[in-house]
């Protein structure tokens, strides 16, 4: 099915009249409809092409009240697609029947004669959640992909199965798709990254290419030339003509990383650009085109910075089509062992350790442990846990988080240990604010990003 073509269901019943109710009934809510009247009928369809849904009865010819036959269906249906939505149809009598259908995997059931506004918010609940489930496993199988997108290096897999990351799959699921640009809010570690080649993976455009570029870390000097490129002789060290990143990107995906830093002088051609997809080459008068889905991240409070008169409406209401908010480790504890898990595997392989996993008050403190640092210290974590495990496995000492929690003796520690310790503080009290922080700091923007690529923050 291509996107823009009406969801397909396939009906099934040995009634004619059933059948046709059904039809008219779905048509009239935008759905396309296949019908057939029996089990054989059922797997053939499905085999043959994609559904929505499935909408079938229990009973058909051979046992017209036991609902085996239907049974036995759905379990063949089970083993041919997994994810496809089956909701079953059946009589009061047999509503026993029914349950035991939902056991073996259906998702709902509706009764004979049905009412036809509760079968309609069925139908339209189950090919919302199947579309989603197929579009996470999709972007499960791609994100093996995924891993040798940023110049060769390995990365982590989406790992998300708790209640406060159901949102995020969902709003990646259902508009990873299209082409809107999508606002990625979250803490410093959340991984707003990885959902942004999430997004790219599950869209039209993952054949193309997914650009990344840090706005934090440009000095406003190089800023129009990281982006849209220069020509030879621009300036002084433009010795051939470059690229930049919209150009790059055509295609394909951009993705802006933190960008609440753009210099609001900046703003205006970024703006220019989004809207137009125009842009000129530092030192050229020649137009070039670019068409990106754009993708951006920040943990600053944008809404605010508009009312301090820091960052411009019109270019927040350009990125921020979808909004999508990653909720901080803290909030999403029942992943915390899967992503440890994760990562041990990663660092055990990369530095060949004969480990074979975590003791519990490894366990134990990682799931206390209040992970200011997000996902990305929890893998930091793990690989200092890794590196100092003495045995087969990781124990809470060899993690270090009690001397992350207790102030360190700053006499014992080197000049870079004393700085990363400040910076990971001062984030800390600025609630994750990178531009508050390195204000506090008295540090420019870019020195500031450079200082949290170089300790891992």
């Amino acid at each position: 099915m291509s996107d823009d073509s009406p969801p397909r269901i396939l009906i099934a019943d040995d009634q004619a009249d059933v059948l046709e109710a059904l039809r008219l009934l779905l048509k009239s809510e935008g759905y396309a409809t296949e019908a057939v009247k029996s089990p054989a009928a059922v797997i053939k369809a499905v085999e043959a092409r994609d559904y929505a849904m499935v909408l079938m009865d229990l009973n058909y010819a051979r046992d017209t009240t036991s609902g085996l036959e239907g049974l036995e269906l759905l379990q063949k249906l089970q083993t041919i697609d997994a994810t496809l939505p089956v909701v079953v149809m059946t009589a009061w009598a047999s509503v026993e029947v029914a349950v035991e259908a939902m056991r073996r995997g259906a998702r709902d059931f509706v009764t004979k004669p049905w009412d036809n506004p509760r079968l309609l918010a069925i139908v339209r609940n189950q090919i919302d959640l199947g579309s989603a489930v197929r579009a996470y496993r999709r972007l499960e199988q791609e994100n093996q992909l995924l891993r040798g997108t940023a110049g060769g290096k390995s990365g982590p897999t989406l790992i998300a199965q708790s209640a406060a990351m159901r949102p995020v799959l969902d709003i990646i699921a259902r508009v990873g798709p299209s082409d809107a640009n999508v606002l990625i809010t979250g803490e410093n570690g959340t991984g707003k990254g990885l959902v942004a080649q999430a997004l790219h993976a599950v869209s039209a455009r993952a054949a193309k290419a997914f650009i990344s570029v840090n706005m934090g870390g440009l000095p406003e000097g190089v800023f129009e030339s990281e982006l849209f490129g220069h020509v030879r002789g621009a300036f002084t060290d433009a010795k051939a003509d470059r690229a930049g990143r919209f150009e790059l990107a055509d295609g394909g995906s951009l993705f802006l990383d933190e960008i609440g830093n753009i210099p609001l002088s900046q703003q205006a051609k970024i703006l220019r650009t989004i809207e137009t997809g125009e842009f000129e080459r530092v030192g050229s008068s020649r137009t070039f085109r670019a068409n990106v889905r754009l993708v951006s991240a920040t943990n600053s409070d944008l809404q605010a910075e508009v009312a301090a008169g820091k960052f411009r409406q019109d270019l927040l209401f350009r990125l921020n089509t979808i909004q999508l908010h990653l909720p901080p480790l803290r909030e999403r504890r029942e992943d915390i062992e899967l992503l440890a898990q994760h990562f041990l595997k990663a660092h055990v392989d990369r530095y060949r350790k004969p480990i074979t996993g975590f003791d519990a008050s490894a366990l134990d403190a990682l799931k206390a442990y209040n992970w200011p640092g997000n996902v990305r210290e929890l893998d930091h974590s793990v690989e200092r846990g890794v590196l100092m495990a003495p045995g087969k496995v990781v124990r809470a000492a060899d993690l270090g988080l009690n001397a992350a929690q207790a102030a360190p003796r700053l006499e014992e520690m080197s000049i870079e240990e004393v700085e990363a310790f400040l910076i990971k503080k001062t984030l800390a009290r600025c609630d994750g604010n990178a531009r508050k922080a390195a204000e506090e700091l008295g540090l420019s923007r870019s020195a500031f990003y450079r200082r949290l690529e170089k300790y891992g923050l």
